[in-house]
């Protein structure tokens, strides 16, 4: 009888391979961007972009975002950074680069029924005055041609919105190896109901966001607003997501412990905060995790086909996501595909972590506690 209930595992864990697949190659084929090679338009043919960057308790990074940005090669460019009553000295840091053209704001007291990142949004987009606002996390670093590549690729597509899912540029490190599943569910899971979107750098229309959408005021508590916006503008053709190649030049670095936090902040609310989808995604997550197990158990017992067949599925899925992390990494894929078992049970743990921290209202975004104001 273990055997059986184990041979339709591995039937369902091939069929869920060859959908796996299936949405990697219509990504690869619809999500890659362009390689610009020929100049920018004339200047006056542009629009304005205003880069808004929300900023909490950074100094870890804000430096090297913001020297990122100040180089780009898009003219009609305005800055602008927005401190949520930081705790350290985020805040001095941003008007020290007053003199590269990048404009403080004082984020103000939060309202009652706000998250602190929409409030610091909405905050931002008061301020702005390009004609497109290119929103970034501290964590994204862009190449001098990236604002132009992102605008340029929304025009040629007449787009509204558009974001762009980060490569990791740098150094192989632990917060490399163990990244979170998150953007790689964003790509398997993608569909036009649901789009995959992420909010590390997304650009979009500021009059539509204002006259459609009223700013953030109809998604002042909802987790994960860029997400609600991509759904509502793909009904009509208006979104586009893009995965980023070195050419494109959209990348992040974020170190591991943030990308748990974020994750954990994330993922019960993307679960609709029901028990009964979370139950689903850790028995879906334990299937995946099958073919690890029967390796280990072969260290054990007799080599059986058992044994074959689970390793064959082991290396397929290694193989799909090792193919995955070839577009978003720039190095160090064998060894992160070789590590796909240790991120499904990171997967489980964040799950169970992010169900848990909700119920007990514990939730937390940089230092603030996400369901206080509630």
């Amino acid at each position: 009888m273990f055997e059986g209930i184990l041979y339709i595992s591995y039937g369902v864990l091939v069929i869920v391979a060859i959908l796996m697949i299936r949405q990697l190659r219509f990504a690869m084929k619809h999500f890659t961007p362009p390689v610009y090679n020929s100049k920018l338009a004339k200047e006056a043919d542009m629009p304005s972009v205003t880069v808004c960057i929300p900023a909490r308790n950074e100094m870890h990074a804000l430096t090297e975002c913001l020297q990122r940005v100040i180089n780009s090669d898009y003219e009609k460019l305005e800055i602008i950074v927005l401190d949520d009553a930081s705790a350290d000295n985020t805040s001095s840091l941003i008007k020290s680069f007053a003199k590269d053209g990048v404009r403080f704001v004082e984020g103000k007291a939060l309202p009652s029924g706000w998250l602190g990142r929409n409030h610091a949004l909405q905050g931002l987009l008061r301020e702005a005055s390009g004609s497109y606002i290119l929103f970034m996390d501290v964590d994204t670093r862009i190449s001098p041609t990236a604002v132009s590549n992102v605008v340029r690729y929304a025009l040629s597509q007449n787009a509204g919105m558009v974001s762009v899912l980060p490569r990791r540029e740098d150094s192989l490190r632990a917060s490399v190896l163990f990244s979170t599943l998150r953007f790689f569910w964003e790509v398997i899971f993608h569909s036009k109901a649901l789009p995959a979107t992420v909010g590390n750098a997304w650009l979009i229309n500021r009059e539509m966001l204002l006259s459609r959408f009223n700013g953030f005021e109809a998604l002042k508590n909802t987790v994960q607003p860029e997400s609600q916006l991509s759904a509502s503008l793909a009904t009509t053709d208006e979104y586009r997501f893009l995965m980023g190649t070195s050419a494109f030049g959209v990348a992040y670095e974020k170190k591991w412990r943030s990308q748990l936090v974020t994750s954990t902040r994330l993922i019960f609310p993307l679960l609709e905060k029901k028990l009964l989808l979370v139950v689903a995604a850790i028995l879906d997550l334990f299937i995946l995790l099958i073919p690890a197990v029967i390796i280990i158990d072969m260290f054990f017992n007799e080599v059986t086909v058992l044994h074959i067949v689970g390793i064959s599925i082991a290396v397929l899925y290694a193989a799909i996501y090792g193919w995955y992390l070839r577009r978003v990494w720039n190095m160090g894929i064998i060894l992160g595909a070789l590590l796909w078992p240790v991120l499904l049970l990171q997967e489980i743990t964040l799950v169970i972590a992010s169900m848990y921290q909700y119920k007990r209202r514990t939730v937390r975004w940089k230092g603030r506690d996400v369901l206080s104001r509630r």
